[in-house]
């Protein structure tokens, strides 16, 4: 069995194509000539929400969701301090950068705390997208290279430099001769030290870049390896890699927009697990719990070294309703204990999905920390056969429960578990019978 390379925002995804005898006054028919061909929604049968608490979502008919995948409202959906502290700064004060505020460096003192020292300046946008072609463009005045490495299966964000180093964006085009995609870490394509292998692809990258007479700027990657399907552990095997990539010039860009923020359970960013010293770190997504915002944390002497050759202003970027919206999200990190709480949720969900894995061979295998999870459906748990298929209709069986989850990896045979970081045990114990019940039914 040959399954077909999956692209990004194909996973999980309606079809238009089953949409030819749709209404064209009702609101899908309204959302795809709208959207046109850029319209992507969930499901076979999309959703119209309406509201949304903690990991629960509400649809206009009343039907309420488990959400086991938006890592974007990491704290809960509409929880009520961000929704205070957002609503009571826009009624006082929105302005550009260009002007002080308090609540912005009050907010950027602390968020710099986080970080280790050297990493003392941090530069604000609105996206992950802006972030990471932000450090894209930073690496390449440090370094005076332009060629990137990326997994092959990456994902980093829509601006033409980042979509550019997305392997997982692309749909028909190649590669960019400036930009080497490797495998993955997994131990399956490694063997038993992921870690090593892993550098010893990057080195080998390193050559292809410096042969193409483009040099090696950088290594980006996410430190939970999203869209590749998943990979967290042994803790500390991306360091050889970085120090591959350092040793040839380049930087190492931690792209933190998808485990940062506490969601691994044991570290507040991802690259802390792997015990790495990134030179770029970049943020978006949980930043502001659905606010828009995003950042990059650098060295002052690599942001120095940049603005003596370009300007940077972003007009939306760090205004004081963005500062106050991060601002609330590390409140309520650390004093709802919600670090904790994703380990501790995690490590319950991990137990259930084992002993479910016991009950169905088509689990391959299981891989993860904290709240961010990945399960891949193989035919007869074969990794080598991946059933895209199966992880389909298991992803609108949950729905059918109302359970919300999504997909990943090279072929979409994995399923990725990353719920708000506030989800109870109670909330766990439900998703595990909804996926034991959905399992049953469909095998």
């Amino acid at each position: 069995m040959t399954a077909k390379v999956k692209q990004i925002l194909d996973m999980n995804a309606f079809s238009p194509d089953s949409a030819r005898t749709t209404d064209p006054n009702s609101l899908l028919g309204r959302r795809l000539n709208n959207f046109g061909a850029a319209s992507v929604l969930f499901y076979r049968n999309p959703i119209e929400m309406a509201g949304g608490h903690g990991a629960w979502l509400t649809a206009k008919d009343g039907t309420q969701y488990l959400d086991f995948y938006n890592n974007v409202p990491s704290v809960g959906h509409t929880h009520p301090k961000v929704v205070e502290a957002v609503s009571t700064q826009v009624g006082k004060l929105n302005i550009n950068t260009r002007y002080l505020s308090g609540v912005v460096d009050d907010y950027l003192d602390r968020l710099k705390k986080t970080f280790p020292d050297y990493l003392d300046n941090i530069l604000m946008c609105c996206t992950g997208s802006e972030a990471n072609d932000l450090a894209l463009r930073i690496a390449m005045q440090r370094s005076g290279k332009r060629g990137f490495i990326v997994t092959e299966t990456a994902y980093h964000g829509n601006t033409l430099a980042v979509t550019h180093i997305s392997p997982a964006a692309l749909k028909k085009d190649p590669l960019p001769d400036h930009v080497v995609a490797v495998p993955a870490p997994f131990s399956r394509i490694y063997g038993q030290d992921p870690g090593k292998g892993f550098a010893g692809a990057v080195k080998q990258a390193v050559a292809e870049l410096e042969e193409r007479g483009h040099g090696c700027a950088g290594l980006i990657c996410d430190s939970i390896f999203s869209s590749d399907g998943v990979i967290s552990d042994p803790p500390g095997f991306l360091s050889e890699a970085a120090a591959v990539v350092k040793k040839a010039g380049g930087l190492f860009i931690a792209d933190e927009v998808q485990p940062g923020f506490a969601r691994t359970g044991t570290h507040m960013w991802g690259f802390q697990r792997h015990n790495l010293s990134p030179d770029l770190v970049t943020m978006g997504k949980p930043m502001g719990n659905g606010f828009p915002m995003a950042g990059v944390a650098a060295k002052s002497s690599d942001v120095k070294r940049f603005c003596e050759h370009v300007g940077y202003f972003n007009t939306f970027g760090g205004n004081p309703v963005a500062a106050a919206a991060g601002q609330a999200v590390l409140d309520i990190i650390e004093q709802e204990g919600l670090m904790e709480n994703a380990h501790l949720a995690g490590s319950h969900a991990m137990a259930g999905l084992k002993a479910i894995r016991q009950k169905h061979s088509q689990i391959s295998d299981i891989r993860g920390c904290g709240l961010f999870i990945g399960m891949d459906l193989c035919v007869d748990g074969d990794p080598d056969k991946p059933d895209p298929a199966l992880a389909s209709d298991l992803i609108n069986a949950l729905k059918r429960r109302h359970i919300l989850i999504g997909a990943a990896g090279k072929y979409g045979n994995t399923l990725k578990l990353r719920p708000p970081l506030c989800l109870s045990i109670k909330e766990v114990d439900i998703f595990m019978d909804s996926l034991s019940q959905s399992l049953n039914q469909l095998i």
